[in-house]
């Protein structure tokens, strides 16, 4: 089935379902009107039989009327993941027809001097990160982004493919897995305030005197009250003893609050990662990548959602203090934030290591279903083949995944060793930018293990480097031609250090005369073919093609050109051998009355 035809259906499956679960919640209001009502009647026409009529039946009622608020929690529940489902699949038909711009941009991963982020568009708006980012925690957000960022080596690379293949067929599971994320956001800042307080120590479990107040007090009390009510002790000895154990859970209080205000809140984002990772556990996964990431969730003989919900419900029970009137009572009697503070800490001591691991797991998870996701929507790209040797590329088809289908013009590029450059030269607007940035792209998916936007593709583990979009800063008294030749220096010292680098360099030197330029330009080129770098440039100066007749084994001359007619221009943006010997400036200029 294809993308469309899926999402199209799912929706109606799933809004079928949705308007039923909303009639079920209906009859289940009135099922417990009907039990209320019934309670009513049972205590009006039993009373004259005494109490033990009445209590029975409305003892069964009030169980019946407990019973239906809880199948009516859950029912809420499956609205709203229903709900949440609806969303995923409405939004991915949006984003089949490059509607996506309501997705996460990741601006906040924006590096000012990264390698090829920003000539290349990866993070911020109408980047690719917002094209293909699924993710809902920012743990995941995090992992991707560092996909993108840093390129993997071919082990890593082999494993997240077989893991992406195998979940683009998981089509429910990847969508169960967007929705339960949608409902509550995981964040970094809840991970931390965890990791804060594993650091700091025990104040409870380590001391003899606290673990026996923790059952001596509650038997105390109890005990109390109950000779008490027998009239055993007087009313003013009992109030003596209560108050000595107020001011004990007051001293608890404060000691413990420090400890609760590290982690409360955090129930609701505890409860998604519980059932996320729960859905993860009972999946039965093929690929190695998946069920290593999948190990990462057991813990001796349990499982990490069962544990994280053991922790849910230690923080619920703590966060009773925010009710007076439950808390207060238990505090006193029961010394409720002791038996707490004893069990959060127990936990912590069991499982603190495993944390950590648990959630950038599941991040893990997010950032793969991303992939897998873009993968489904894309069935004519494909998966790239990695090469051994350094340096490799050759792909057909090949087109820029942030332009729409009907506009995508593909190309091809074969470099099967190091030591050659592309030379690209073409006229204004012809497409030589667009070529440099749809052979970038493609390669940082294939380096993070995704799917390209080409009917084949074949590369070697490389890292990009580009110099294409350069602009000047003001803050820092820095020229445009300077910032280029900052970004120069760390493409030369990367060569120079043998690095594996795949260059991209877009109108070398353009901040200068057209001598200078010339001349820096063949230089540069000649140093890149000394020290055996491999790389694609762009230019509008035709005149380096000629590099070919000095360097014959290492330039590669390609172009694109541009066709004219009655002073209109036509391009097919299509990469063509040999060099450009049409230009369009002149042609522009006139029609913005400039006299030539």
């Amino acid at each position: 089935m294809l993308p469309q035809e899926f999402y199209t259906q799912r929706i109606i499956d799933l809004k079928a379902g949705f308007i039923k679960l909303n009639k079920r919640k209906s009859l289940l209001a009135w099922l417990r009107l009907a039990t209320i009502i019934s309670m009513g009647l049972c205590w009006y026409f039993l009373q004259p039989f005494g109490w033990l009529y009445i209590l029975i039946p409305v003892l069964l009622l009030a169980i019946l009327f407990t019973r239906l608020i809880y199948i009516d929690l859950k029912n809420k529940s499956h609205i709203e993941h229903t709900g949440f489902l609806i969303t995923i699949n409405e939004a991915e038909l949006k984003a089949l027809v490059h509607d996506y711009l309501n997705f996460p941009a990741g601006n906040e991963f924006i590096k000012k001097d990264h390698l090829y982020a920003n000539d290349l568009d990866i993070f911020g708006h109408a980047s690719l990160y917002q094209y293909l980012n699924r993710t809902n925690s920012e743990m995941g957000n995090t992992i991707l982004a560092n996909w993108l960022l840093n390129p993997a080596g071919k082990e890593n690379i082999l494993q997240k493919q077989v893991a992406v293949k195998e979940l683009k067929g998981l089509h429910q599971w990847r969508q169960q897995l967007q929705a339960l994320g949608t409902a509550k956001k995981i964040k970094k800042d809840t991970l931390l305030r965890l990791q804060n307080w594993f650091t700091e120590k025990n104040q409870f479990i380590n001391n003899k005197v606290w673990l026996i107040l923790q059952y001596l007090l509650p038997v105390f009390i109890i005990t109390i009250i109950s000779l008490n009510i027998s009239d055993t002790i007087s009313n003013y000895f009992r109030n003596y003893c209560l108050l000595i154990a107020a001011v004990v859970s007051f001293y608890i209080y404060k000691k413990v609050t420090p400890i609760h205000q590290q982690v409360s809140k955090i129930t609701d984002e505890l409860e998604i990662l519980s059932a996320s990772i729960q859905l993860i556990e009972e999946t039965n996964f093929k690929s190695d990548y998946l069920k290593q990431l999948q190990n990462k969730f057991k813990f001796q003989n349990s499982k990490a959602s069962l544990k994280l919900e053991q922790l849910k419900k230690i923080l619920e029970r703590f966060d009773l203090r925010y009710n007076p009137v439950v808390f207060i009572p238990l505090a006193i009697i029961m010394q409720w934030d002791l038996q707490q503070a004893i069990a959060l800490e127990k936990w912590k001591n069991k499982y603190h290591t495993d944390v950590l691991n648990w959630f950038n797991s599941l991040g893990e998870f997010e950032a793969l279903n991303s992939l897998a996701i873009l993968s489904f929507n894309h069935p004519g790209w494909c998966f790239p083949e990695i090469k051994d040797e350094h340096f490799y590329i050759e792909g057909k088809n090949i087109g820029h995944p942030l332009i729409e289908n009907v506009k995508c013009v593909t190309n091809q590029i074969h470099i099967n060793k190091t030591g050659k450059l592309m030379l690209v030269t073409g006229s204004n607007m012809a497409g030589k930018s667009t070529y440099l940035r749809s052979i970038g792209i493609n390669t940082v998916l294939a380096m993070a293990g995704a799917p390209v936007c080409a009917s084949s593709f074949s590369i070697s583990p490389v890292q990009v480097i580009s110099s294409m979009r350069i602009t000047d800063n003001l803050e820092e008294s820095t020229s445009t031609f300077y910032a280029e030749l900052k970004k120069l220096k760390t493409v030369i010292d990367k060569v120079n250090d043998n690095e594996k680098v795949f260059i991209l360099l877009d109108e070398i030197l353009r901040g200068t005369n057209s001598f200078d330029r010339h001349t820096g330009s063949a230089a540069l080129i000649k140093q890149l073919i000394k020290h055996q770098a491999v790389g694609i440039i762009a230019t509008h100066d035709i005149e380096l093609a000629a590099l070919k007749n000095e360097f014959p084994e290492n330039i590669l001359n390609y172009h694109f050109d541009v066709q004219v007619s009655n002073d209109e221009l036509y391009f097919d943006y299509k990469l063509k051998d040999g060099i450009c010997n049409s230009m369009n400036a002149s042609i522009l200029m006139k029609k913005i009355g400039i006299d030539i």
